[in-house]
């Protein structure tokens, strides 16, 4: 019995483009609400949410029961953290603050069996391995596991080419945010130098054998990624989505009083 079909992974190895939302209310309840939505993939963010293991997995068990794909993003790109979030039974990760190719490499060591890698062999007790349950896991499981690393800051964009030559990875995620604050635009993502920057390094990434992605909450940057040949999209962020309708809320009927 083999490990489960990354269905996510494969979708993107065909063309096809995905859309999603950041779930930042590390809370399992939100997140089985988010499941029945109709998104392609939810990212489950560990980055800045205040998530830890335990919650990761309740939250990976909640859309296991959903259509949606579930994506852990891992608060550092540190094998120790990523060994723990696969063993979980996460099978797509998005890894931040990539900055040059030797990183990306380790990552994807981080992410395979030996030999190839130096994922630990301990399998048998994990959820990922349904507990003993998956006897062929770890014979197949490198090749459903999705790895898509972000690009954030001036040194990953210097690096990009070379990044995208490393095997293994399967997208670059285009942080628009940091890389804003980095090239001097704090939230400022909309500038026109930082359009200009971001559409140039989908363009980029689009022309290599990755896919591209990034997380956009302004429907004109979405529909321009998405031209410039964006394949993972986030649309949303489910604690904005929840606090900008709420304050719209009460200041309607403040305001009426």
């Amino acid at each position: 019995m083999p490990a489960p079909i990354n269905t996510f992974k494969h979708a993107l190895a065909n063309g096809e483009t995905l859309i999603g939302c950041w779930l930042s209310l590390a809370n399992s309840y939100s997140t089985e609400a988010m499941g029945s939505t109709g998104f392609d993939w939810l990212l489950i963010d560990a980055e800045h949410a205040p998530n830890d293991l335990r919650s990761l997995r309740d939250q990976l068990i909640t859309l296991d029961a959903s259509p949606t794909t579930a994506v852990i993003r891992v608060p550092i790109g540190e094998t120790w953290i990523i060994k723990q979030v696969l063993d979980l039974g996460a099978q797509t990760l998005l890894v931040p603050m990539v900055e040059n190719a030797e990183q990306a490499r380790e990552l994807v060591r981080a992410c395979r069996y030996p030999p190839e890698g130096v994922r630990g062999v301990g399998y048998v007790t994990t959820r990922a391995a349904g507990f003993g349950t998956i006897p062929d896991y770890g014979k197949t499981a490198d090749n459903e596991i999705c790895l898509l690393i972000q690009v954030e800051n001036s040194a990953g964009l210097e690096a990009l080419d070379e990044i995208l030559a490393v095997d293994g990875i399967d997208g670059v995620f285009i942080g628009p945010a940091d890389l804003s604050a980095d090239l001097g635009h704090m939230s400022d993502m909309m500038h026109p130098d930082m359009q200009s920057v971001i559409m140039s390094s989908l363009e980029k990434i689009a022309a290599s054998d990755k896919a591209p992605g990034i997380l956009s909450l302004d429907d004109e940057m979405t529909q321009k990624s998405l031209e410039a040949g964006a394949k993972f999209v986030a649309v949303g962020i489910d604690i904005v989505t929840l606090t900008n309708h709420s304050r719209a809320l009460s200041t309607k009927w403040k305001s009426n009083l």
